[in-house]
């Protein structure tokens, strides 16, 4: 009965498989394949190149081929984290350098820009192909966007030296390093990876450590990140380098982690795309443990972008599989559009819980008029100010006539290396620190600057947090010190609560704001492991004509406030909100049951309404609870002496962080599939046990009196062999008529009407009294006292032993013993009569025939 309902399951599954087919809006239509970009993304140059990934790992080196001026061929694999991720791009002929991305882009941009039909017809007929290509999962095409080095140009010389360092004009304005270096602690055994214009590594001052091993050109697709002198300002990455690892030598200066090794990634001289994006954030990942990322989108006050689907799944798989699976360290530069009032919240790489978003100040730990604000933000370091503020001195590269060291490097630019080098020092320290244990280090030890003015908010966990400065100014020996006592924060885990398919109107008027409440309860966590928060994200999809009028704030639990989308008076764009993450730092280490306010204000007066199509509230945090955390604040404290900084205090370090990988997922379809069938399964086991519970039971107790009689019949052979009681067989015959013995290791003779058998071994014997051994009640001639032996036999439910023996065998004299030796039957075999003539016998090598006289 239950392989009945097995097959049902099966059938069922296959039924299931038809339902669930993939349609769009219109019905009957395949899904497409192709992935756009958000509508908020509005200014970009497309090239005829494609992000496609396979179904498996098996690709063609030319999946399209027209005609020889007109195809699509492999020109790069995507970072090294998914080997089914490639770049195929049109060349115009067939020598044209694969993986010079630069030289396809001008070809491409001439071609769009001289026809711009054809251009537009190209894009028609490669996407035709790729949405009926087998094998083809889905496919991107590449754009070129705007990714600005986020220096800015100052030119008032001021002193030369490195304040930032050691500043002896201002007391504490300083990143307070000279401590650890005195201990040896130097950046040791790390590698900071510049991701940049290129590092100029044959410099001097950087040429002692630099790594070759983690170094790459992805602009012309070479081994040698040189930056190329055909701009004057392509000095922008040999500049971070040398503030984090420049040799201490008689050369300029020295870096943050001067024995660290520095390798360059040359990404930022020539088109920039997604899958360029994506393979530098994994470039040589287990050989690269810091990425210092000085740039990003436009710092215009009107830019809203990020990464795009391929450069955040880099940074995602970075953190769960660099650095040997603690997690690349993701450093980068807030932003320098403080002038236009921009916010780094708009920024997807500031924005990111994957990155370590920093920002400046200046000196006198004031923030400067280019820097940016936002709720993000984990810290500030050093950089320029205003005039008579000093700024950041480092190496500089020796090409058009460089000297080789500056006095000028500026801006956020200047600031994230640092905090880049920092961390370096903590990694010498403590290697096994995962990418999060360097964030909660940061947020525990940062120390409050420009406190009059920097409206510092103190939250439920006790920690102070400005937009502004983050949680505060990063100190190399604080850092230090609480990297060495540290001990890894347990796994991260999240929840979330998101309503779609709406249309909520945006009030225009700042005194009526549109508020949308959501409250966590206890039961809703459960389960989550979710004790404290980290970061909390809020996707929006909002359209509205202008969108710098919007301004979006968060209210947790606890009452603090961030402000995660700031208005902006330069974004006049009507593109609104596609799918965009606002995220907040502000609300680490508290708890996140209770209500959650999301108000979101319009102070346009002119245009249209905007409208709330989504929105998506996102918590991250750990099991670690608020009384451990409190614990590990006080832990910190007490370490801030310096006690804990000698070569023989080590904590031993735990394995990497346990990871799934994260090309292997259920799909919803196929979730729905398992839930359904398992209800369905589950149903039916119900229902055949009920069924057999209620039902059958005329069968069931006929099948218990066969049972019982068995069992009678058995306990009396056994008496009747132990006493020979000649009553009890009787007895034990009668109860057999027309019933199934079964018999056990034992030799038995059972008497039925008047013949004896002897069964020897034998498992079923049916007895059924109208088969053919009645035939032994007959008397011939001298056959009364008739005996068969069957030894060792096997013999299946009603299968009849044939005795048709001759009357010549029983009118002879003598004992007379028909025996049948290791016999085993089929239910197709029927056991042959037994003849007198021997020859009757003989061919049946399994029956042996004996007669005794």
């Amino acid at each position: 009965m239950m392989s009945i309902a097995f097959h049902q399951c099966l059938i069922y599954l296959l039924m299931l498989t038809y339902t669930f087919q993939p349609i769009t809006a219109e019905t009957g239509k395949s899904k497409r394949k192709k992935i756009s970009l958000p509508s908020h993304i509005t200014d970009h140059q497309p090239v005829l190149c494609w992000i496609l990934r396979f179904r498996d790992e098996v690709y063609n080196e030319t999946i399209f081929t027209d005609r020889k001026h007109l195809n699509l061929t492999y020109s790069n694999s995507v970072g090294e984290f998914y080997k089914d991720h490639h770049v195929y791009c049109h060349t115009f002929h067939e020598t044209a350098q694969r993986g010079n991305f630069t030289e396809l882009q001008k070809s491409h941009d001439k071609l769009r820009q001289d026809n711009q039909r054809h251009f537009n017809k190209l894009v028609d007929t490669f996407e035709n192909h790729l949405e009926l290509h087998p094998n083809v999962k889905w496919y991107s095409q590449e754009t070129v966007r705007s990714r600005q080095k986020r220096s800015i140009d100052i030119y008032d010389p001021y002193f030369h030296r490195q304040w930032h360092l050691v500043n002896r004009q201002i007391v504490n304005m300083d990143v307070n390093v000279t401590g650890v270096w005195e201990r040896n602690i130097t950046g040791h055994g790390v590698t900071v990876a510049v991701v940049d214009d290129g590092v100029e590594w044959t410099n001097k001052d950087l040429q002692e450590n630099y790594n070759y091993l983690g170094s790459w050109d992805l602009n012309d697709d070479d081994p040698d990140p040189m930056p190329s002198d055909s701009k004057v300002n392509n000095h922008h990455g040999t500049r971070c380098a040398g503030e984090i690892a420049a040799v201490a030598n008689d050369i300029c200066g020295v870096g943050v982690a001067y024995n660290s090794k520095i390798s360059g990634l040359r990404v930022l001289d020539g088109p920039m795309t997604d899958s360029l994006e994506a393979t530098a954030f994994n470039k040589k990942m287990q050989i690269n443990d810091v990425y210092s990322c000085s740039w990003g989108p436009d710092d215009d006050g009107k830019t809203v972008d990020g990464p795009h689907i391929m450069a955040a799944k880099a940074m995602k798989f970075g953190v769960d599989f660099g650095r040997k699976g603690y997690g690349s360290i993701f450093v980068v530069a807030s932003g320098n559009g403080g002038r236009h009032h921009d916010n780094c919240n708009y920024d997807g790489y500031a924005n990111s819980i994957y990155t370590v978003t920093i920002g400046a100040v200046d000196e006198i730990g004031h923030m400067p008029y280019y820097a940016e604000e936002c709720a993000s933000m984990l810290g500030v370091t050093f950089s320029s100010g205003k005039a008579n503020n000093r700024d950041i001195v480092t190496t500089d590269w020796t090409k058009r006539n460089g000297a080789g060291c500056t006095e000028r490097h500026t801006g956020t630019s200047a600031a994230a290396p640092l905090a880049a080098g920092m961390i370096a020092l903590m990694l010498q320290v403590r290697p096994c620190l995962t990418w999060r244990d360097v964030q909660y280090i940061i947020i525990l030890t940062a120390l409050k600057v420009d406190v009059d003015v920097a409206h510092w908010q103190k939250n439920g966990a006790g920690l102070y947090h400005s937009h502004k400065h983050g949680f505060g100014l990063l100190k190399a020996w604080r850092l230090v010190n609480a990297a060495k006592i540290w001990e890894t924060v347990p796994w991260i885990t999240s929840f979330s609560y998101g309503v779609k398919d709406i249309n909520l109107q945006i009030p225009k008027n700042n005194k009526t704001p549109l508020v949308i409440e959501h409250t966590v309860s206890e039961d809703a966590v459960q389960g989550y492991d979710l004790y404290i928060l980290e970061y909390v994200q809020v996707t929006v999809t909002i359209t509205h004509p202008v969108r710098g009028k919007l301004s979006l704030k968060l209210k947790c639990p606890s009452g603090t406030n961030s402000v995660i989308g700031a208005d902006r008076a330069l974004d006049r764009s009507a593109a609104g909100f596609s799918d965009w993450t606002f995220s907040t730092v502000r609300c680490w280490g508290e708890q996140p049951v209770g209500k959650w306010i999301i108000t979101i204000t319009d102070s346009d007066t002119e245009k249209g309404f905007g409208y709330v199509k989504k929105w998506r509230l996102r918590l991250f945090g750990t099991p670690l609870t608020p009384e451990d955390f409190q614990e590990r604040r006080q832990k910190i404290e007490e370490a801030m002496s310096g006690v804990y900084l000698n070569d023989s205090f080590s904590l031993p370090c735990l394995p990497p962080p346990v990871t799934s990988k994260p090309d292997v997922p259920f799909t919803i379809k196929t979730l729905k599939i398992l839930v359904l069938a398992s209800a369905f399964c589950m149903f039916m086991a119900v229902y055949e046990t009920f069924e057999y519970i209620f039902c059958y039971n005329e069968e069931k107790r006929e099948h218990q009196r066969r049972m019982e009689l068995a069992l009678q019949a058995h306990d009396m052979s056994q008496n009747a062999a132990n006493h020979d009681s000649n009553d009890e067989v009787t007895e034990s015959t009668s109860l057999l008529q027309g019933e199934e013995m079964t018999v056990m290791n034992s030799t038995q003779e059972v008497t039925l009407d008047g013949s004896n058998f002897m069964i020897d071994d034998l498992q079923t014997v049916d007895l059924e009294s109208n088969n053919t051994n009645s035939d032994l009640s007959r008397n011939h001639g001298d056959c009364d006292n008739l005996s068969i032996i069957v030894d060792s036999s096997l013999v299946s439910n009603n299968q009849t032993l044939q005795t048709d023996v001759d009357d010549d065998f029983c009118s002879s004299s003598g004992d007379k013993t028909a025996k049948f030796e290791s016999l085993s039957l089929s239910e197709e075999e029927e056991v042959p009569s037994l003849n007198t003539a021997a020859s009757k016998v003989e061919p049946y090598d399994w029956l042996k025939y004996t007669k005794n006289r």
